[in-house]
């Protein structure tokens, strides 16, 4: 299973899973450029390039079954890279796990933040997500590190086009959070229209980081689906 991080996360916010997954599967993580041992290169800031260089580092490691997942950010990049390796006509998925993003092909309706002054920016991002940590928050050493990778990653979820394509051959399971507010009524159920395969959404208590609280159910979910292909 590949794993792809959310806007401003590394590698770090998955590394329990692989624990909580049936024992056949394992767990590779996406860790893009500005974050950890990668913190000296220059972050993404649009989508296609991001998709490019994921593409050309997955291709030698697809000679196994997989499965993607990713949350929020983190699934739309993994729905293009999908796309993009079926242009390329090299492996695809087995299935697609989505969590805590809208469908791609429904507009935003909020404002863009990435163009934000940098306190505008933070002020705004905890109104909305509440994702930045205290830690971060309460250390401005660590906060000026932080927000020009969060401001990278936003600037490719803001700048990213839809473009209309067939759907793909993979079923697609959606995963969100009950009070989760920064998606809107039918934003999850809007991925349907992206498989011509099954496709199953569930919902947990919680907010736009649910899984936080909600670990273990969401894993038992994603392994139920997972043993499909074991």
């Amino acid at each position: 299973m590949f794993a792809f991080p959310y806007a401003g996360a590394g590698a770090v916010v998955y590394r329990t899973w692989e624990t909580a997954l049936p024992n056949e599967v394992e767990l590779a993580i996406i860790r893009l450029p500005g974050r950890e041992s990668r913190l000296r290169e220059q972050p993404f800031t649009q989508m296609q390039p991001l998709v490019s260089a994921v593409v050309d580092a997955l291709i030698p490691q697809l000679d196994k079954p997989f499965v993607f997942f990713g949350h929020s950010m983190g699934a739309l990049v993994a729905f293009e890279v999908v796309r993009e390796l079926r242009r390329q006509r090299q492996p695809m998925p087995k299935h697609l796990l989505i969590s805590g993003r809208r469908a791609p092909h429904l507009p935003d309706p909020d404002s863009a933040l990435h163009p934000l002054g940098d306190p505008a920016f933070v002020k705004e991002m905890q109104r909305r997500y509440g994702g930045i940590p205290d830690a971060i928050l309460k250390t401005p050493e660590l906060l000026a590190l932080f927000v020009p990778i969060l401001k990278a990653d936003f600037s490719v979820i803001e700048t990213h086009t839809y473009t209309e394509e067939s759907s793909l051959d993979c079923p697609i399971s959606v995963y969100g959070g009950t009070q989760d507010f920064v998606l809107r009524a039918g934003d999850l159920e809007g991925w349907a229209q992206h498989t011509s395969q099954a496709f199953q959404i569930q919902k947990f208590a919680g907010g736009h980081f649910y899984f936080q609280n909600q670990q273990t159910e969401l894993l038992e979910a994603m392994s139920k689906v997972l043993k499909t292909y074991l």
